[in-house]
């Protein structure tokens, strides 16, 4: 796994264009603009992976995270999630959280199986007018 920088911006939008729906999909102005800022960082799977989080106080974010649909079911989501759980705990927070459709089975087993419970909900938060979940995870000892 490799730390990505904005220079990265084309991969990053290239990988997450694969994982998603061409609507849902990032480009890479989107990908270098948040790498831009302050307590954003990424990390790339060779396998076909991204992770994008920020670190802001004691709490981080995931952003976004992709995983190519070729590489799914191998264990390259569960080694993202862990890295940037690790990343974000080494900079100081304590708790992580995301944001996942209530549609989205695979990815919240994902995130049950990596400690992440429902804390919220956020109606209507997606263009298709699905709901969202507002899961939290403690990081850390």
């Amino acid at each position: 796994m490799i730390a990505a920088t904005p220079a990265a911006a084309e991969t990053l939008a290239a990988l997450h264009a694969a994982a998603f729906p061409p609507e849902e999909a990032w480009d890479a102005a989107a990908f270098a603009a948040q790498l831009a800022l302050p307590g954003v960082f990424a990390r790339l799977h060779p396998d076909g992976g991204l992770v994008l989080a920020r670190v802001a106080g004691d709490e981080a974010e995931i952003l976004t995270l992709a995983v190519v649909p070729t590489a799914r079911r191998a264990g390259l989501g569960r080694a993202l999630l862990a890295a940037a759980a690790a990343e974000a705990a080494s900079r100081g927070a304590r708790a992580m959280f995301l944001e996942v459709a209530t549609a989205n089975h695979g990815a919240r087993a994902l995130y049950a199986a990596g400690g992440f419970v429902a804390v919220g909900r956020r109606r209507c938060y997606y263009a298709d007018g699905q709901d969202a979940l507002v899961l939290r995870a403690a990081l850390g000892a």
